[in-house]
């Protein structure tokens, strides 16, 4: 999957929407109900009702991009539905594309490096 790396931010709705709405849609629901701005480079992520579908659009520098998944077999793995939104990390964002926990995605921790062997 390519997919966002790095320090990209990564919004997510955490209410179901009419996915009927194409990207301009989406990106009106950006600006209204997450009260963000469609255009700062940040990726914004909707579900559907049904678990197995789901959303990005996010302005690449040209123009605003829509993206559309649905899986085959199994769900996405989506937070409580409430009227809120979360934030995930870039890796996060990959594994709920591939429909993977991605709650079990955490940041690396520091290690330290051992002073003297043995």
């Amino acid at each position: 999957m390519i997919g966002p790396t790095g320090a990209v931010r990564v919004m997510v709705a955490t209410t179901p929407v009419d996915f009927r709405k194409g990207a301009e849609g989406l990106a009106a629901l950006v600006r209204e109900t997450m009260g963000a701005d469609p255009f700062s480079g940040a990726v914004y992520v909707f579900r559907a009702k049904r678990a197995d579908r789901i959303k990005l659009v996010f302005w690449d520098g040209t123009g605003v991009v829509l993206v559309a998944k649905r899986l085959e077999d199994g769900e996405f793995r989506w937070p409580k539905a409430q009227d809120s939104v979360m934030h995930l990390t870039a890796a996060q964002l990959s594994a709920l594309l591939e429909g993977l926990d991605w709650r079990r995605v955490h940041a690396t921790r520091e290690t330290r490096v051992p002073a003297i062997s043995g």
